[in-house]
Protein backbone atom coordinates (compact mmCIF):
# COMPACT_ATOMS: atom_id res chain seq x y z
CA UNK A 1 0.00 0.00 0.00
CA UNK A 2 0.83 3.32 -0.56
CA UNK A 3 2.49 5.07 2.16
CA UNK A 4 0.77 8.75 1.58
CA UNK A 5 -2.68 6.71 1.13
CA UNK A 6 -1.41 4.67 4.38
CA UNK A 7 -1.18 7.73 6.72
CA UNK A 8 -4.46 9.35 4.85
CA UNK A 9 -6.21 5.99 6.28
CA UNK A 10 -4.24 6.71 9.75
CA UNK A 11 -5.16 10.00 10.22
CA UNK A 12 -8.92 9.24 9.22
CA UNK A 13 -9.60 6.62 11.33
CA UNK A 14 -7.91 8.88 14.54
CA UNK A 15 -10.13 11.59 13.80
CA UNK A 16 -13.19 9.18 13.64
CA UNK A 17 -12.54 7.62 16.85
CA UNK A 18 -16.58 7.42 18.48
CA UNK A 19 -14.07 8.41 21.79
CA UNK A 20 -13.11 11.64 20.63
CA UNK A 21 -16.17 13.38 19.37
CA UNK A 22 -14.87 14.36 16.24
CA UNK A 23 -16.77 12.78 13.95
CA UNK A 24 -19.72 10.31 13.35
CA UNK A 25 -21.14 8.35 10.79
CA UNK A 26 -20.42 10.29 7.50
CA UNK A 27 -19.05 13.39 8.97
CA UNK A 28 -16.26 14.70 7.79
CA UNK A 29 -13.50 14.11 5.65
CA UNK A 30 -9.75 14.19 4.79
CA UNK A 31 -7.21 14.42 2.22
CA UNK A 32 -3.39 14.09 1.01
CA UNK A 33 -0.85 15.29 -1.70
CA UNK A 34 0.15 12.76 -4.09
CA UNK A 35 2.08 15.06 -6.47
CA UNK A 36 1.63 18.68 -8.01
CA UNK A 37 -1.30 17.08 -10.41
CA UNK A 38 -3.47 15.20 -7.72
CA UNK A 39 -4.51 14.42 -4.39
CA UNK A 40 -6.64 11.71 -2.21
CA UNK A 41 -9.35 12.54 -0.31
CA UNK A 42 -12.05 10.74 0.93
CA UNK A 43 -15.29 9.46 -0.81
CA UNK A 44 -18.60 11.01 -0.39
CA UNK A 45 -20.83 9.17 2.46
CA UNK A 46 -18.26 6.99 4.24
CA UNK A 47 -17.12 7.04 7.07
CA UNK A 48 -13.77 8.29 8.61
CA UNK A 49 -13.61 5.50 11.27
CA UNK A 50 -13.96 2.82 8.98
CA UNK A 51 -12.03 4.26 6.07
CA UNK A 52 -10.81 1.78 3.63
CA UNK A 53 -8.69 2.06 0.13
CA UNK A 54 -11.88 2.01 -2.49
CA UNK A 55 -12.79 4.68 0.26
CA UNK A 56 -10.48 7.46 -1.09
CA UNK A 57 -10.78 9.24 -4.66
CA UNK A 58 -7.46 10.58 -6.23
CA UNK A 59 -8.67 13.82 -8.10
CA UNK A 60 -7.03 16.20 -10.57
CA UNK A 61 -6.16 19.66 -9.19
CA UNK A 62 -6.57 21.09 -12.59
CA UNK A 63 -10.35 20.19 -12.94
CA UNK A 64 -10.95 21.46 -9.23
CA UNK A 65 -9.09 24.38 -8.85
CA UNK A 66 -10.86 26.06 -11.40
CA UNK A 67 -14.19 26.02 -10.00
CA UNK A 68 -13.29 28.79 -7.38
CA UNK A 69 -13.59 31.19 -9.84
CA UNK A 70 -17.01 30.09 -11.26
CA UNK A 71 -19.79 32.60 -10.21
CA UNK A 72 -22.17 29.94 -9.52
CA UNK A 73 -22.97 26.60 -9.92
CA UNK A 74 -26.30 24.32 -9.51
CA UNK A 75 -25.98 21.30 -7.79
CA UNK A 76 -26.03 18.85 -10.72
CA UNK A 77 -23.26 20.86 -12.25
CA UNK A 78 -21.26 20.08 -9.19
CA UNK A 79 -21.70 16.99 -8.83
CA UNK A 80 -20.21 16.32 -12.83
CA UNK A 81 -17.48 18.21 -11.63
CA UNK A 82 -16.78 16.30 -8.70
CA UNK A 83 -16.82 13.19 -11.07
CA UNK A 84 -14.88 14.79 -13.77
CA UNK A 85 -12.15 15.61 -11.67
CA UNK A 86 -11.81 11.50 -10.71
CA UNK A 87 -8.43 10.00 -12.14
CA UNK A 88 -10.07 6.21 -12.13
CA UNK A 89 -13.97 7.12 -14.06
CA UNK A 90 -15.16 4.18 -11.98
CA UNK A 91 -13.95 5.57 -8.43
CA UNK A 92 -16.69 6.69 -6.22
CA UNK A 93 -18.10 10.47 -6.18
CA UNK A 94 -15.21 13.00 -4.07
CA UNK A 95 -16.92 14.54 -0.93
CA UNK A 96 -18.72 17.59 -1.87
CA UNK A 97 -16.06 19.93 0.13
CA UNK A 98 -13.32 18.01 -1.97
CA UNK A 99 -12.83 21.46 -3.44
CA UNK A 100 -11.35 23.54 -0.42
CA UNK A 101 -9.18 20.17 -0.42
CA UNK A 102 -8.04 21.11 -3.57
CA UNK A 103 -7.39 24.40 -2.50
CA UNK A 104 -5.43 23.73 0.64
CA UNK A 105 -3.27 21.71 -0.58
CA UNK A 106 -1.75 23.84 -3.16
CA UNK A 107 -0.81 26.25 -0.66
CA UNK A 108 3.23 26.00 0.06
CA UNK A 109 4.74 23.20 3.01
CA UNK A 110 0.54 21.91 3.07
CA UNK A 111 0.27 18.32 2.32
CA UNK A 112 -2.41 16.92 4.61
CA UNK A 113 -6.56 18.39 5.44
CA UNK A 114 -8.77 17.12 8.06
CA UNK A 115 -12.34 18.52 8.46
CA UNK A 116 -14.41 17.39 11.70
CA UNK A 117 -17.47 18.35 13.24
CA UNK A 118 -16.09 18.27 16.56
CA UNK A 119 -18.50 18.22 19.53
CA UNK A 120 -16.90 20.93 21.82
CA UNK A 121 -15.29 22.89 18.75
CA UNK A 122 -18.63 22.77 17.49
CA UNK A 123 -20.70 24.41 20.90
CA UNK A 124 -18.66 27.01 20.71
CA UNK A 125 -19.03 27.74 17.09
CA UNK A 126 -23.21 27.57 17.30
CA UNK A 127 -22.46 30.26 20.17
CA UNK A 128 -22.14 34.00 20.10
CA UNK A 129 -18.69 34.08 21.30
CA UNK A 130 -17.36 31.89 18.23
CA UNK A 131 -15.17 35.13 17.12
CA UNK A 132 -13.75 34.89 20.84
CA UNK A 133 -12.40 31.39 20.61
CA UNK A 134 -10.74 31.92 16.80
CA UNK A 135 -9.33 35.04 17.75
CA UNK A 136 -7.60 34.44 20.68
CA UNK A 137 -5.26 31.93 22.62
CA UNK A 138 -5.61 30.80 26.57
CA UNK A 139 -2.58 28.60 26.56
CA UNK A 140 0.95 28.04 25.12
CA UNK A 141 0.43 24.61 23.31
CA UNK A 142 -2.61 25.91 22.04
CA UNK A 143 -0.61 28.79 20.39
CA UNK A 144 2.33 25.68 19.44
CA UNK A 145 -0.36 23.59 17.81
CA UNK A 146 -3.09 25.65 16.63
CA UNK A 147 -1.27 29.04 15.84
CA UNK A 148 -1.68 32.30 17.03
CA UNK A 149 -4.89 32.80 16.02
CA UNK A 150 -7.66 30.50 13.45
CA UNK A 151 -9.08 31.66 9.92
CA UNK A 152 -13.01 32.37 10.96
CA UNK A 153 -15.74 31.95 8.30
CA UNK A 154 -19.39 32.88 9.17
CA UNK A 155 -21.84 30.23 8.57
CA UNK A 156 -21.79 29.57 4.20
CA UNK A 157 -24.22 26.81 2.36
CA UNK A 158 -21.46 23.46 2.02
CA UNK A 159 -19.98 23.18 -1.61
CA UNK A 160 -18.47 25.57 -3.94
CA UNK A 161 -20.05 28.56 -2.29
CA UNK A 162 -17.97 27.73 1.31
CA UNK A 163 -14.93 26.62 -0.81
CA UNK A 164 -15.00 30.07 -2.18
CA UNK A 165 -15.47 31.69 0.91
CA UNK A 166 -12.39 29.40 2.68
CA UNK A 167 -10.24 30.38 -0.07
CA UNK A 168 -11.20 34.29 0.12
CA UNK A 169 -11.06 34.31 4.04
CA UNK A 170 -7.58 32.41 4.16
CA UNK A 171 -6.29 34.86 1.95
CA UNK A 172 -6.95 37.61 3.68
CA UNK A 173 -5.64 35.76 6.87
CA UNK A 174 -2.39 35.28 5.00
CA UNK A 175 -2.08 38.85 4.10
CA UNK A 176 -3.03 40.10 7.70
CA UNK A 177 -0.80 37.49 10.02
CA UNK A 178 1.94 36.88 7.23
CA UNK A 179 1.68 32.84 7.72
CA UNK A 180 -0.66 30.58 6.64
CA UNK A 181 -3.29 29.03 9.31
CA UNK A 182 -3.14 25.33 10.77
CA UNK A 183 -6.70 25.99 12.38
CA UNK A 184 -9.98 27.44 10.07
CA UNK A 185 -13.30 27.33 12.45
CA UNK A 186 -16.88 27.34 10.34
CA UNK A 187 -19.32 28.84 12.12
CA UNK A 188 -22.37 26.01 12.88
CA UNK A 189 -20.58 23.36 10.87
CA UNK A 190 -17.08 22.20 12.28
CA UNK A 191 -13.28 23.15 12.00
CA UNK A 192 -10.30 22.34 9.50
CA UNK A 193 -6.83 21.59 10.43
CA UNK A 194 -3.62 21.72 7.71
CA UNK A 195 -0.59 20.37 8.13
CA UNK A 196 2.57 18.98 6.77
CA UNK A 197 2.20 15.57 8.13
CA UNK A 198 -0.87 13.61 9.51
CA UNK A 199 0.46 13.93 12.78
CA UNK A 200 -0.29 18.03 12.82
CA UNK A 201 -3.16 18.22 11.08
CA UNK A 202 -4.15 15.38 13.74
CA UNK A 203 -2.46 17.16 16.35
CA UNK A 204 -3.91 20.79 15.48
CA UNK A 205 -7.72 19.05 15.39
CA UNK A 206 -7.30 17.47 19.22
CA UNK A 207 -5.59 20.40 20.58
CA UNK A 208 -8.62 22.71 19.53
CA UNK A 209 -10.80 20.26 20.87
CA UNK A 210 -9.35 20.42 24.07
CA UNK A 211 -9.16 24.07 23.80
CA UNK A 212 -12.71 24.26 22.98
CA UNK A 213 -13.19 22.69 26.41
CA UNK A 214 -11.22 24.86 28.61
CA UNK A 215 -12.89 27.94 26.92
CA UNK A 216 -16.64 26.80 27.74
CA UNK A 217 -15.17 25.77 31.51
CA UNK A 218 -13.57 28.59 31.61
CA UNK A 219 -16.98 30.43 30.22
CA UNK A 220 -18.77 29.13 32.95
CA UNK A 221 -16.54 30.77 35.78
CA UNK A 222 -16.53 34.29 34.11
CA UNK A 223 -13.78 34.02 31.85
CA UNK A 224 -12.00 32.87 29.78
CA UNK A 225 -8.81 35.04 29.99
CA UNK A 226 -6.66 35.59 27.29
CA UNK A 227 -3.23 35.76 26.63
CA UNK A 228 -2.20 39.48 25.66
CA UNK A 229 -1.08 39.75 21.62
CA UNK A 230 2.52 40.32 23.07
CA UNK A 231 2.02 37.18 24.94
CA UNK A 232 1.03 35.44 21.62
CA UNK A 233 3.75 36.96 19.77
CA UNK A 234 6.10 35.70 22.23
CA UNK A 235 5.55 32.39 22.57
CA UNK A 236 5.21 31.98 18.93
CA UNK A 237 8.76 33.05 18.36
CA UNK A 238 10.79 31.13 21.01
CA UNK A 239 13.35 28.83 19.71
CA UNK A 240 12.38 26.11 22.02
CA UNK A 241 8.92 26.15 20.99
CA UNK A 242 10.24 26.13 17.49
CA UNK A 243 11.98 22.60 18.57
CA UNK A 244 8.76 21.30 20.07
CA UNK A 245 7.12 22.12 16.71
CA UNK A 246 9.71 20.15 14.39
CA UNK A 247 10.01 17.16 16.96
CA UNK A 248 6.12 16.93 16.97
CA UNK A 249 6.28 17.14 12.90
CA UNK A 250 4.29 19.99 12.64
Amino acid sequence: MNNLLLDLLTLSHEIGREDRGLAILGEGNSSVKLSEETFLVKASGTCLGTLKEEDVVECRFAALLPLLDKDSMGDEEMDNGLLAARVDSKAKKPSVEAVFHAYFLSLPGVKFVAHSHAVHVNQILCSPRAKDFANNRMFPDEIVVCGPRSVYLPYTDPGLKLSQAIRRETEAFIKKQQRQPQVVLMQNHGIITVGKSWQAALYAMLMAEKAAKIFAGAAAMGGPVFFSEANVKRITGRPDEAYRQRALKM
